[in-house]
């Protein structure tokens, strides 16, 4: 085969150092927009970026030429370093160190794409913690709380 063609989507998820809610009704927009410009650079495709003030989530396309650990080391690094520049206010933003990426049927990604533009009103009633478990007991995924929000 000539061609190297692939079609993988992902629901990526992060969340803010210590979940200090950095990402103001302000930031909000142009932080989601940079993470999807960013990921469209890369070679993906961005369908949606969205979250709330402490995490955001992403459901992306997987660049053909990267792994998914580099493309979420770029996009938080690229990220973190444009936040910073963006206001005083921000010069100690900085993502968590870990991160949770999901592979999501192409025929399940509106639904994706519906429960990320729902961020704000799913987190009146349950924080991001209590999400994060909930998704990981969803797709039977072990992990070590202890460890969980490092």
């Amino acid at each position: 085969m000539p061609q190297s063609l692939s079609n993988i989507v992902l629901h990526i998820i992060f969340s803010t150092k210590d979940r200090q809610a950095f990402i103001t009704p302000d930031l909000a927009p142009k932080l989601h927009a940079y993470l999807a410009t960013t990921a469209r650079n890369l070679g993906g495709e961005c369908y949606r970026a969205g979250g709330v003030s402490d995490h955001v989530h992403l459901a992306l396309q997987l660049p053909r030429t990267l792994t998914t650990a580099k493309l979420v080391e770029t996009l938080k690094s690229s990220s973190s370093k444009w936040a910073k520049e963006q206001s005083p206010q921000l010069t100690d933003f900085t993502w968590q160190r870990g991160y949770g990426a999901f592979s999501v049927s192409p025929s399940q990604l509106m639904k994706l794409t519906d429960y990320i533009d729902r961020q704000e009103e799913h987190h009146r009633q349950r924080s991001f913690q209590d999400e994060y478990r909930s998704l990981l007991k969803k797709l039977k995924i072990p992990y070590d709380e202890k460890y969980l929000w490092d």
